[in-house]
């Protein structure tokens, strides 16, 4: 029965909006795709994985990826404002399992809406 769950769990996952925004980073980063070759591959999330968690305003994923030349883990942080509001990526790594960390996205401080009263 929990395998059910479990794929629609991942149905979710590869369908929300913040998945799909961390691997068009991922697919636009020169260096990411170098350090792992191409072709890309991007296997299922393990979602008894702690680190993988959404609720109504927070999305952290690890998503595991492989290519010819190596492989790990890009790490998702994602945000929104209130429920059914768009996601917004705050960051994405792709940590190689040498440990070698490639900041794939940062949020730039200037286009930070600063809301003046």
């Amino acid at each position: 029965m929990g395998e059910s769950v479990f794929f629609l769990g991942l149905k979710t996952f590869s369908r929300a909006s913040y998945y799909q925004l961390a691997l068009e980073q991922l697919h636009s980063h020169p260096e990411a795709l170098e350090a792992l070759g191409t072709p890309l591959n991007v296997h299922y999330l393990q979602l008894t994985d702690k680190y993988n968690f959404v609720d109504i305003a927070d999305a952290k994923l690890k998503i595991p990826v492989s290519g010819p030349k190596s492989e790990g883990h890009l790490y998702v942080s994602s945000s929104r404002d209130a429920p059914f509001k768009r996601w917004n990526l705050q960051e994405v790594v792709l940590e190689l399992k040498d440990g070698q960390q490639i900041p794939l996205f940062k949020p730039s401080r200037d286009n930070d809406e600063v809301k003046k009263e």
